[in-house]
């Protein structure tokens, strides 16, 4: 199974240049589905073709191949598949004293439409026929909290309710009191099918098979938001695997007169800010002309792929993200360890490091990432890092007080 997501700032044409490169592949026999999880759907617009929950078949003129689209509206998700468990929540929180009004504040999950619509993404790529599903994201800020969303619920569950269900049966009970422990069960069943829910996710969205398209255009704004994504997603250990500058403006050849000058000044000043975004990271990038017409339908799209794909794979280019490397220098408590963290930081980037007991937590330029330390390196102390292109290096010593523990 192949997931490619498409993302980048709002505006730069991500759901057409995502529906282009699904009608290519369905154009040369691929099974195909292309799915919108962005908030303001406009990929059955682009297919010209209205759009629901479940996949429907989307016909790609002068090819016998069928592309199959749907746009996930989460607000009936959550009418519907978080109903269960907020209600049992809501018992769990009313059996403790809790009153009913405040239990019900305490039950409405920031960020549940986005976690649920990433879970319908899982449930289509895993039910379907589908080779490869491509997903439309929403705008950059969304796709970055929506990606970060399992991992992040996860740490507070395990924080609340501990991960082994008789632990969380116990703890139930003994809110609840001895004599009401059946009462609870419901309560410890789907808070274990949530936790192992959120797993998956994490396990689906980091996998070898899944990577992320950025989209950018070749506007300086853009570009510098394309770093910083660039950077909060190698820290959330997400390929992204190549980069689309869209609406190039084309070459005006030997042409003269005001459009022509027009046009090469522009050009000049568009290749100068996709150098700066070459320069800071090795993820190749493709380039998409800016057309007179619009591409819109099946044919048009399928066109658009061909263009921007020509003989090459469109999924070529994945690769599994890089763990954390640990390397050691001497033995026993004159030992020092270098752990490295494989998130590229760009020009200007706001780093903070922090020990959380067991956990390294890296915030960049606002975004936080707890990374588990490895076993030796929690009877350690740090003593110094160090920042460059590649990432971030960090300098552990024994503690002698914990290093024979």
């Amino acid at each position: 199974m192949r997931i490619l997501l498409f993302t980048g700032k709002g505006g730069v044409g991500k759901t057409t240049l995502a529906a282009a490169t699904a009608a290519h592949l369905a154009a040369h026999g691929g099974k195909v589905l292309v799915v919108s999880t962005d908030p303001a759907h406009s990929l059955g617009d682009a297919v010209g073709v209205p759009l629901g929950s479940e996949p429907v078949p989307v016909a790609v003129p002068e090819h016998e191949a069928e592309l199959h689209a749907a746009e996930v509206h989460t607000r009936s998700l959550v009418d519907t598949a978080w109903a269960d468990l907020r209600e049992h929540l809501r018992t769990l929180l009313q059996g403790s004293g809790v009153d009913e009004l405040d239990a019900a504040e305490l039950t409405t999950l920031p960020g549940i439409e986005d976690l649920l619509a990433l879970a319908e993404v899982q449930r289509l790529a895993v039910t379907g026929p589908w080779e490869t599903v491509i997903v439309d994201c929403g705008p950059t800020a969304e796709t970055l909290r929506l990606l970060a969303l399992p991992e992040a619920v996860s740490g507070y569950l395990e924080r609340m309710f501990p991960t082994h269900r008789r632990v969380v049966r116990g703890l139930l009970a003994g809110i609840a009191g001895s004599g009401n422990v059946d009462r609870w069960d419901g309560v410890a069943d789907a808070l274990g099918r949530l936790a192992e829910h959120l797993a998956a996710l994490r396990e689906l969205f980091q996998a070898e098979g899944t990577s992320v398209r950025l989209v950018l255009t070749p506007e300086s704004v853009v570009a510098a938001e394309t770093r910083r994504t660039l950077t909060a997603l190698a820290l959330h250990q997400i390929t992204v695997d190549g980069l689309v500058a869209n609406r190039v403006v084309p070459d005006p050849g030997s042409a003269r007169g005001a459009a022509a000058a027009w046009l090469r000044t522009r050009r000049d000043e568009q290749r100068a800010t996709l150098d700066s975004v070459r320069a800071a990271t090795e993820v190749p990038m493709r380039l998409v002309e800016h057309r007179a017409q619009e591409p819109v339908g099946p044919a048009a799209l399928a066109e658009l792929g061909a263009d921007l794909y020509a003989d090459d794979d469109p999924l070529e280019g994945t690769r599994g993200s890089r763990g954390l490397d640990v390397v050691r220098e001497g033995t026993g408590t004159d030992a020092e360890y270098t752990l490295r963290v494989p998130v590229p930081l760009h020009d200007g980037a706001e780093l903070d490091l922090a020990r959380v007991d067991d956990e390294l937590a890296v915030t960049v330029d606002g975004r936080r990432r707890l990374f588990a330390l490895p076993a030796v390196l929690r009877r350690c102390v740090v003593v110094g890092a160090v920042a460059g292109d590649d990432g971030m290096a960090v300098t552990f010593r024994p503690d002698p007080d914990l290093w024979m523990r």
